[in-house]
């Protein structure tokens, strides 16, 4: 069997569904656009009253205090005193309050000589102090005479004998140079011993050190000191460390 044929549509039955499509789709898009208005929140109210107020309030305050606001932002422009000025890098200081006495009068309880009186004491005192090495010294007299000691000098007698003899009677800087030149292992403590001497007379009797000459010299025995030595077939033999005391007796030369 065949289909039935469809019935044609009258224009009139054609515009009336486009009216109710066109429709359907307005009011679709007013209740999506009141949806969306619902969903979003409402704008806050901009705020243009307190900018409004601003010059209002100021000028309240100016007129209160008597103070402009053009002169209160000038002062507060101006730099300190502690900033650097003129960038320079210095920092601008307070000028000091001046405490001379303008009038030229002398302050109380005062004394000009007593000051002047008190400068020339300090200038004596420092005076001595300065030269009181020059002052000490003295020129030597006749018949004085310094000693110095030496106690427990690990060389011999003997070897020391052999030195002493070539400074005996000599004066002080020749005893030095002899002393200096001698090749033995005793002109080393003959040498600082003789210097004590010197440094002796220097600051106890006050005497000048180069108008010095030794009047004696001496090298005594001390104790010895006894050690052995193993020797072939159990044997030991016996080694003396001997020891000497050197004196030394200083005495000023003969004008």
């Amino acid at each position: 069997m065949s289909p039935a044929p469809k019935k044609p549509q009258s224009p009139a039955e054609g515009k009336v569904d486009e009216t109710t499509a066109e429709e359907a789709k307005e009011t679709k898009q007013e209740v999506a656009a009141e949806e969306a208005g619902a969903a979003q929140p409402e704008a806050k109210p901009k705020r243009t009253r307190a900018k409004k107020a601003v010059p209002e309030a100021e000028g309240q305050a100016a007129a209160e205090t008597g103070v402009d606001k053009t002169a209160a932002e000038a002062t507060e422009a101006k730099p300190t005193q502690r900033t650097s000025s003129a960038g320079t890098g210095k920092r601008v200081r307070k000028p000091k309050a001046e405490t001379r006495n303008p009038e030229g009068t002398k302050p109380e309880g005062t004394d000009v000589a007593a000051a002047a009186g008190a400068d020339k004491a300090t200038k004596k005192a420092a005076e001595r102090v300065s030269g009181r090495k020059r002052d000490r010294r003295r020129k030597a007299e006749p018949g004085v005479l310094v000693q110095a000691r030496a106690s427990y000098v690990r060389t011999s007698a003997r070897k020391a004998r052999l030195v002493c003899d070539h400074i005996r009677g000599k004066d002080v800087a020749e005893a030095r140079a002899i002393l200096a030149f001698t090749p033995r292992a005793a002109a080393k403590p003959w040498l600082k011993l003789l210097e004590s001497a010197v440094a002796n007379a220097e600051h106890n009797h006050e005497l000048v050190g180069e108008e010095l000459r030794i009047a004696s010299v001496h090298a005594d025995e001390g104790p010895t000191l006894k050690r052995f030595r193993p020797r072939a077939m159990g044997r030991a033999t016996r080694i003396r460390k001997r020891t000497s005391h050197l004196s030394i007796t200083l005495t000023p030369k003969e004008l």
